[in-house]
């Protein structure tokens, strides 16, 4: 994988082949983050990264300017390359915890504004993580959830749901939060 734009623009990040990860094409990568730049300046954003993998969005979130990053993972080994490469190559800090999704969510006390998933393909509780970040308000109003998943998924029926993307073989579902509570 590699980072597309911003500081560290072109710089490779080999993930070790033992992890049980399915890192973001560069394609799909690059037109989620036009979409985001569209809404957003990375240098003020809170971002969450659930089921980080091997931290390729968080590190692209680095590269184009954000500071305060959270990436949970429920594997270790994950976690610990994530901090690797963010310690060791990119000299910045990625706030990193090990925990289930679901169960982070249901104890998590801040808001962010933006949220990205990325769950396994075979993960079967999509629905009740969309309803859980919303229902235990982790967005900011105007706070943006991404969440990545296999194409036959359709969310159209959840009411926070804005729009669905296509790249290929990688589907990114858009939801906003755009009512103060």
């Amino acid at each position: 994988m590699r980072i597309i734009s911003g500081k560290y623009r072109a710089k490779q990040i080999i993930a070790p082949s033992n992890l049980p990860v399915r890192p973001t094409t560069d394609f799909a990568k690059s037109a989620l983050f036009n979409i985001l730049n569209l809404h957003f300046n990375f240098s003020s954003v809170r971002f969450l990264d659930l089921f980080c993998g091997t931290g390729n969005i968080s590190f692209e979130m680095i590269s184009r300017g954000c500071e305060h990053i959270v990436a949970v993972d429920a594997n270790s080994q994950c976690l610990n390359f994530v901090r690797r490469i963010a310690e060791q190559e990119l000299k910045c800090t990625i706030k990193t915890t090990r925990y289930d999704a679901l169960r982070f969510i249901k104890s998590c006390k801040e808001k962010y504004d933006i949220i990205f998933a990325d769950p396994p393909y075979k993960y079967e509780s999509r629905e009740e993580l969309i309803n859980s970040i919303f229902s235990y308000e982790l967005l900011e109003k105007g706070g943006v959830f991404v969440l990545e998943h296999p194409s036959g998924d359709h969310y159209d029926g959840i009411k926070e749901f804005v729009e669905k993307r296509s790249y290929g073989a990688v589907q990114f579902s858009f939801f906003k939060n755009s009512i103060e509570k």
